[in-house]
């Protein structure tokens, strides 16, 4: 098999991956989202402890697809491929400081009952608060930056199809937009509304990992013309 089709594959598998482990893990850890009394419930809390395993991976997958497309993409813009890559970094440092989060409202489950429960219960608040935000600026901001960048690369390169990159564009410009009216209080990210405005992007990721699992890169030999467009597109973002 051609290296170049073995490469798609795998960022298509991967982003494959970061869709499973962000729902599942969502899934699963609902027990505990914006309910700080947990840590003093005594119920087994398995399907938590599995939800944190699910966020590792999603972790891993978040740096896999930018490290795995990397070479693909400096072909086309070294600069757009790196800002790319800082930009799911990004994205996989925020998940990861609300997974911390999470284990160490485990961890003070824990801990003994006494008198310092309402203190327990204070702090896993307080984490819990942190964790929402990690996933506002995580799978909302960074990874609306971080579509905008692999879109553009795409959309001009003709590496996938056009209308597909587009959707890529569309779903990464709503994202992020949708993350600043979270933060101005417009509507929550979990609404009705929050939902609608994640869905092209859901759409997007989801779509780009079929197509390079099943059909791969489209054009990959042209790295000047690929160059200039994808540059032309990046300018036009800006």
């Amino acid at each position: 098999m051609d290296p170049t089709r073995k490469t798609a594959i795998i960022i298509g598998v991967l982003f494959l991956l970061t869709e499973v482990g962000a729902i599942v893990g969502r899934l699963l850890y609902r027990p505990v989202l914006g309910n700080p009394a947990f840590v003093l419930e005594s119920d087994p809390a398995t399907s938590v402890y599995v939800g944190v395993l699910f966020e590792v991976v999603l972790i891993i997958a978040v740096v896999g697809t930018a490290v795995a497309a990397y070479p693909v993409l400096k072909r086309q813009n070294e600069a757009l491929a790196l800002a790319y890559v800082a930009a799911r970094i990004l994205e996989a440092a925020i998940v990861a400081v609300g997974t911390l989060s999470l284990l160490t409202v485990l961890m003070l489950r824990q801990q003994p009952g006494g008198s310092n429960d309402a203190a327990r219960e204070t702090v896993a608040g307080a984490l819990l608060a942190l964790q929402d935000g990690t996933l506002l600026f995580g799978p909302g901001f960074a990874l609306g930056v971080g579509s905008l960048l692999l879109a553009s690369l795409m959309y001009g390169s003709r590496l996938v199809p056009r209308p597909l990159a587009l959707l890529g564009l569309v779903g990464g410009a709503a994202i992020t937009l949708s993350t600043v009216a979270v933060i101005f209080g417009l509507y929550g990210q979990f609404s009705t509304t929050g939902l609608l405005a994640a869905l092209p992007v859901f759409a997007w990721e989801l779509g780009l990992a079929l197509w390079l699992i099943i059909r791969g890169f489209s054009a990959i030999d042209s790295p000047k013309r690929i160059r200039r467009g994808s540059t032309s597109v990046s300018a036009g973002l800006l």
